[in-house]
């Protein structure tokens, strides 16, 4: 029994030295985990035993490879300061210059012989359009030769009604008959005169016809002026009346453009120049990309009632005859110049809901999406009031797919 008790007090020490061992051990290990631990470049393990969460990346900057940026066809350019215009873009319409345009009609009732001019014929000034017959031209004429040698025998029959009454053969009352009938005669030829050059007679023709006494019913009609025959309205065998229109001649080589003005951009039109200080341009959607240059020649001074608008008109050159009268037409009217803006092209300008930004080139290969606010915009180019700075470089081209990088990163 004895010998019991000693066996169970030596294990029971034993196990408490075992013990005390495992003890020693497990502090020692917690010691060297936290020498170790303190000697790394990372902070301890939290309570948890997990590592805190990383630093979250910029998600304004994207970043592309130089065959992906080469790929996109990304364009890095400048922002610079230059001289920017605004425009204002106008419906108008193409009209022929009516200064070089002439509606031709005869002077005299009559049937049309011939027909010289056809639709499109560039003609000289005094070119036989057409020939008509008129026998109201002939007798016309007649009246004319008629009142002539009335007059010639009134004429002679005063003088020698003058010689009878100094030789006391008639009284002064016939002499002053005479007299009044030669004034009368006077009176229709005059008119007869007057009459033929109405109808379309010179003064040579008139020499011509007192001399040889030769009546011609036949009428010319004639080009006024160099041009083009834009438009015919007669046939060999017709019968023409003075209200018909035979021919339009127009000059077109300048034409008229004809725009209309909102009433709310009156204040953008310049009243005080008329062209020499106001940059115009006209486009016509038969050319597109090419720009006429014109210059103001009037401005409306009443708006239309109906419209609300106001009519400006432009003068242009046109050598080449591409633009056709009633062409529609865009009259772009540009402002005043305004120096030392910021400008980016319109191109570079992404949008996405109610923000407004650019992507700057912060180094190679890595792009910033910047917020920019801006200002007016041409079409082509847009001012920049804050956001960027002078000489920054942003992309021009292919941003686009920096948008959709962008875009997706943030998704």
């Amino acid at each position: 029994m004895r010998h019991y008790t000693t066996e169970v007090a030596t294990q029971t020490t034993a196990f408490q030295q075992h013990r005390t061992r495992i003890s020693a051990t497990t502090f020692l290990g917690g010691l060297l985990m936290v020498v170790l631990w303190s000697g790394c470049d990372g902070p301890p393990p939290n309570a948890t035993g997990a590592n805190p969460p990383p630093a979250s990346p910029n998600k304004s900057l994207v970043r592309l490879t130089a065959e992906e940026i080469k790929g996109a066809g990304i364009v890095v350019q400048p922002a610079l300061r230059t001289e920017f215009r605004t425009i204002r873009d106008f419906p108008g319409t193409v009209e022929p210059n009516e200064h070089a345009l002439a509606e031709i009609t005869t002077l005299v009732r009559g049937r049309v012989i011939d027909v010289y001019a056809d639709l499109g014929r560039e003609v000289k000034g005094g070119t036989l359009l057409a020939l008509l017959y008129s026998s109201e031209l002939g007798m016309a004429q007649s009246a004319y030769l008629k009142a002539t040698a009335k007059l010639n025998v009134a004429e002679r029959a005063f003088r020698r009604a003058e010689l009878l009454l100094k030789e006391k053969v008639i009284g002064l009352a016939e002499l002053q008959r005479r007299e009044g009938e030669m004034l009368s005669l006077r009176a229709e030829l005059r008119e007869a005169h007057d009459r033929l050059l109405i109808l379309g007679l010179t003064d040579e023709d008139l020499r011509n016809l007192d001399r040889n006494h030769t009546i011609r019913s036949h009428v010319p009609v004639v080009a006024p002026f160099d041009g083009r025959v834009i438009a015919r309205n007669l046939t060999k065998g017709e019968v023409v009346e003075t209200t018909e229109k035979l021919f339009v001649v127009a000059d077109l080589t300048d034409v008229w453009v004809t725009a209309v003005i909102p009433e709310k951009d009156i204040p953008y039109i310049r009243p005080d120049q008329t062209g020499a200080g106001q940059s115009v341009e006209v486009h016509v959607a038969a050319y597109p990309g090419q720009a006429f240059q014109g210059r103001i020649t009037y401005v409306g001074d009443v708006l239309d009632p109906a419209t609300r608008t106001m009519r400006l008109r432009l003068e242009l050159p046109n050598p080449e005859r591409k633009l056709k009268p009633a062409m529609y037409a865009t009259v772009r009217v540009y402002s005043e110049p305004e120096p030392n803006a910021l400008l980016i092209p319109e191109a570079a300008v992404q949008r996405d809901r109610d923000r407004q930004f650019v992507f700057v080139e912060r180094e190679p290969s890595v792009f910033e999406a910047r917020d920019v606010k801006l200002g007016s915009s041409n079409g082509r180019e847009v001012k920049v009031q804050d956001g960027l700075l002078e000489g920054e470089s942003i992309v021009t081209s292919g941003a686009f797919v920096l948008k959709s990088e962008l875009l997706g990163e943030q998704m």
